[in-house]
C-alpha cells in the first residue's frame, strides 16, 4: 500500500471517529500515516480497505480500530477468500482443494466433505452466513493456538499427550 493509499484509509478512520481525533494535530496525523504505512505496506489498498470498512460498520467502540485489529480482520478476509476459491472446485473435487488450503485453514474447515457441502449451498447463505461463522470460527482457533503456543513446553506436552486419544 502507498502513502497516498494509507492517507486514504486514514482519512477514512478520521471521518469515522471525529472525535477520537479531534485533538490530533498535523504532526501527530502525519505520524499515523507513516506508522500504518509502515504496517501495511506490503497489503494491496484493497484488502486493508475493506479490513478497516469492516471494522467500523460492525464495532460499536468510539475509537478507531488498532493496527492489530485490522491485520487480524485482514488475515480472516484471507482466509475466507482462500475457501471461496477452494469452493468453485469442490463440487467435485473437494479433495483436492482441500489439500491446497494452508493447516489453519483446514483445521477450521474440518473436511473436504464440509467443503463439497458448502460448494453445492446457495451462493448467498455462503458467502453470507457461511463466511461469517467461518471467521468468527478461524478467529477463535487462532486465538486459541496463539495461547497454546504460549504455554510453557512441558505444559504443551502434557497438553497433547492428554488429547492424543481423542
Amino acid at each position: 500500500m502507498t502513502k497516498a493509499e494509507t492517507a486514504k484509509i486514514m482519512a477514512t478512520l478520521w471521518a469515522a471517529y471525529p472525535g477520537f481525533y479531534s485533538k490530533a494535530g498535523n504532526g501527530d496525523q502525519a505520524a499515523a500515516v507513516e506508522l500504518w504505512q509502515k504496517c501495511f505496506e506490503a497489503e494491496p489498498y484493497e484488502l486493508v480497505s475493506a479490513a478497516v470498512y469492516a471494522l467500523i460498520k460492525v464495532r460499536p467502540n468510539s475509537y478507531p480500530p488498532a493496527i492489530g485489529e485490522v491485520t487480524a480482520q485482514i488475515q480472516r478476509l484471507e482466509a475466507w477468500n482462500l475457501v471461496a476459491k477452494a469452493l468453485r472446485n469442490s463440487a467435485y473435487g473437494s479433495e483436492e482443494e482441500f489439500a491446497k488450503l494452508p493447516p489453519a485453514v483446514q483445521r477450521v474447515a474440518h473436511s473436504p466433505s464440509q467443503l463439497r457441502e458448502w460448494a453445492l449451498m446457495d451462493a448467498d447463505t455462503v458467502q453470507s452466513v457461511v463466511a461469517s461463522n467461518f471467521q468468527r470460527a478461524y478467529t477463535a482457533r487462532q486465538k486459541s493456538d496463539r495461547e497454546f503456543e504460549a504455554l510453557p513446553p512441558a505444559v504443551r506436552q502434557y497438553v497433547a499427550a492428554l488429547t492424543e486419544g481423542e
